[in-house]
């Protein structure tokens, strides 16, 4: 009995999510949440100025872009937008950006449809939620 008791742990611990999974909720509109820095400390974010606009396409190819958000679905931004390029690597979901100064990459540690969450190279994990638009009724 022992021993399918360790055999079970040893299945349920060695199972982790399949990142596939994460790639349908990564686009769209993300407000950050936290950011839960390499040394453990902690930084919230209780208001955003700006918010990150997610775009990929069907060959896992897109942009993120910075936003403004405005009333009842507006939204200001510059032209500038960083180029990105998710990968599954050793059962990871990795998203590759590109612009003219540089290039880097981040790993989904998770993605939902309510949050998404983040590591990058300096392992800094930043927690978004889901932006729910400003509606105000004008009329």
């Amino acid at each position: 009995m022992k021993n399918y008791f360790w055999l079970l742990c040893i299945f349920i611990f060695s199972c982790s999510p399949n990142p596939e999974i994460y790639i349908e909720h990564v686009e769209g509109y993300w407000e950050i949440e936290e950011v839960t820095m390499a040394d453990g400390s902690k930084k919230e974010y209780k208001f955003n100025e700006t918010i990150d606009y997610i775009s990929v396409n069907d060959s896992l190819k897109g942009f993120r872009k910075k936003l403004k958000p405005g009333i009842n679905d507006t939204y200001f931004t510059s032209d500038d937008a960083e180029t990105i390029q998710l990968k599954i690597e050793d059962n990871k979901l990795n998203i590759y950006y590109t612009t003219p100064y540089a290039n880097w990459t981040e790993t989904v540690l998770e993605a939902t449809p309510s949050q998404l969450k983040i590591v990058n190279e300096d392992e800094n994990v930043y927690l978004y939620k889901r932006y729910t638009p400003i509606k105000l009724d004008l009329e």
